[in-house]
């Protein structure tokens, strides 16, 4: 409740100085028990030492001092050691609600990034074959990073690097031209270690409609181009479909080839070795990563004279400094924890600053239903694929199951709560509720359906279920504020799913048949303001909410357990 956390600290600082401890750091935080109050501080215990009391004394003092209708205080105990817990009286309590319905869709949103710029690079995948799992939670978790920085006031670039080149796209090559003459006729088996997947049969059969046998008998590296060529633009617009299907965009498409093409990465051998960290040894050439905190150093060319995986990576991010991004937040699979430190060691070496870029490092995604676990595709050869995913249970479930998790913890997505439309659902909770919020105004008639701020009395909120309602929703510009800081989209997810439930608890205690004297729409028209205008609030966050994760905010939705809509 950030306004009147405000005047709590102002209140309190001023108290503070009063007893000498003017410069105290003041934090507040909400008690996790709302019988506990509306606010709880611990600033008495950290000035023990400073002031040489007892907290408990000191505690006592400030609640003695503070002037409590300035702060919008109706109540202040002193718990424990000297904890200092705030009840706040109702109008204080309703007062965010004027502060979202003014905001509308902005709530929420602040200027901390101050316009800066930021590149977030998610996805990433090599197109030699349809996105995967781990593709599809890279793209939910990189979206909703770019979105939360967005909201918070940065000026985001999202951007995708194929990685076009080197050895999986000879393979990639290889694998199409054997089912290419399989295709036609000849029997050539695919490499061993080539992609097997239906997808490439798909891809060779689309090469034999546009160029019959011109490939059959020509093995040139001409006609083998020809073939990768073909291969990658028609995977590369399939994961294109799929990804804009599932509701992701991208800035800007960078290609690995471009690296090689326009000598980057041999500019950045040559800038390294002027660094004097270079060295010879056993015919190749190795970086002092060490140097830079890399547990070994690194080889940067092979003895056959064939760059190192990770001496391209250093030219691509060398391209987003020099494109004026100064911060850069790489949304990556686990798998490449061992490339960070020798990445960061490279552009230290050619002076960027360490931490350079930073990395959300996600798990991987296991598929169960009735408890077993769900791998294979007969189109990929390998796991499910994103589409056949988001197909199965909805872009809005998949999205918020890929993100409702930390990244680094392993995801178990549990077919059987996806395809359930029930509460049990948590992104269907979190819709529900504000579908529920759309029916009340629905039912409340014409002209009440956008309630204006400062038009109704909020001191009427004075059941417990209302205040905490309304402190829930006056919570969500600094959930998103730490969503951001630590770029994990879970804490929204967590807030969303804590506010449905408030709602939720909310909407249905207020039955008219159960408990007609808490229901919205009553007859008392001040009473019936003030409900509305809080419904309104909720209604406001939850579609901010869910907006920010790419996520639908339906106004009507059927249960299917239930025939009543929400």
């Amino acid at each position: 409740m950030t306004v009147t956390n405000d005047s709590i600290r102002a209140a309190l600082a001023t108290v503070l100085a009063e007893m000498g401890a003017g410069d105290a750091e003041i934090q507040l935080e909400r008690p996790r028990d709302p019988t506990h109050g509306d606010v709880a501080t611990n600033v008495a215990l950290t000035l023990a030492r400073v002031l040489g009391r007892k907290p408990r004394e000191i505690a006592e003092e400030i609640a003695g001092r503070l002037d409590r209708a300035a702060a919008g205080v109706s109540s202040v105990d002193v718990a424990g050691p000297g904890f200092l817990n705030f009840r706040l009286d109702a109008g204080a309590v309703g007062a965010a609600i004027d502060d979202i319905l003014r905001a509308g869709d902005a709530w929420g949103r602040s200027g901390a990034g101050q316009g800066r710029r930021v590149m977030v690079e998610f996805v990433s995948a090599n197109p030699t074959g349809p996105l995967h799992l781990g593709h599809g939670r890279q793209a939910a978790l990189g979206d909703a990073v770019a979105s939360l920085l967005e909201w918070s006031g940065w000026d985001v670039h999202r951007e995708f690097y194929y990685n076009d080149s080197g050895r999986q796209m000879e393979l990639l090559a290889s694998s199409v031209r054997a089912r290419y003459r399989q295709a036609l006729g000849r029997d050539e088996p695919v490499p061993e270690d080539g992609y097997r997947g239906e997808y490439v049969k798909d891809v060779a059969d689309a090469l034999v409609a546009e160029v019959g046998d011109r490939y059959l008998d020509d093995d040139s590296d001409e006609a083998l181009d020809a073939v990768r060529h073909h291969a990658v633009k028609m995977l590369r617009a399939e994961q294109d479909q799929d990804l804009g299907d599932f509701r992701v965009r991208f800035d800007e498409y960078f290609l690995e080839s471009s690296l090689y093409a326009e000598g980057r990465v041999e500019k950045t051998i040559e800038e390294l070795r002027h660094t004097g960290l270079v060295y010879e040894l056993d015919g190749a050439t190795w970086l002092r990563t060490t140097q830079f905190g890399d547990q070994k150093d690194r080889v940067m060319v092979r003895g056959n004279g064939m760059p190192t995986y990770f001496l391209p990576d250093v030219a691509y991010h060398m391209t987003k400094w020099e494109r004026g991004f100064g911060r850069v937040v790489n949304v990556q699979g686990s798998d490449h924890h061992g490339t960070v430190d020798r990445v960061r060691a490279g552009l230290q070496a050619l002076g960027l600053p360490a931490g350079y870029p930073e990395y959300v490092l996600h798990q991987m995604v296991r598929v169960v239903q009735d408890g077993e676990e769900v791998k294979f595709s007969k189109r990929a050869g390998s796991g499910m694929t994103l589409r056949e995913l988001y197909e199965q249970v909805g872009v809005d479930v998949t999205r918020y199951f890929f993100q409702m998790r930390k990244p680094d913890a392993h995801l178990l997505f549990d077919l059987d709560v996806a395809l359930d439309h029930s509460d049990k659902n948590p992104v269907y909770k979190v819709q529900y509720a504000h579908a529920r919020m759309c029916s009340i105004f629905r039912k409340a008639g014409p002209g009440q359906d956008r309630p204006e701020a400062g038009a109704a009395d909020h001191r009427l909120l004075s059941h417990e279920l209302e205040r905490e309602l309304v402190q829930q929703l006056a919570d969500f510009p600094l959930a998103v504020a730490r969503a951001a800081e630590h770029t994990s989209p879970h804490i929204v997810c967590d807030y969303l799913e804590q506010t449905a439930g408030a709602a939720n608890a909310w909407y249905h205690a207020g039955n008219p048949t159960r408990n007609p004297e808490l229901a919205v729409l009553v007859d008392d028209p001040a009473l019936r303001a003030a409900r509305l205008a809080l419904a309104g609030a909720v209604r406001i966050v939850l579609a901010n909410g869910l907006g920010l994760l790419g996520i639908e905010a339906p106004t009507r939705m059927i249960r299917e357990d239930k025939e009543n809509e929400e």
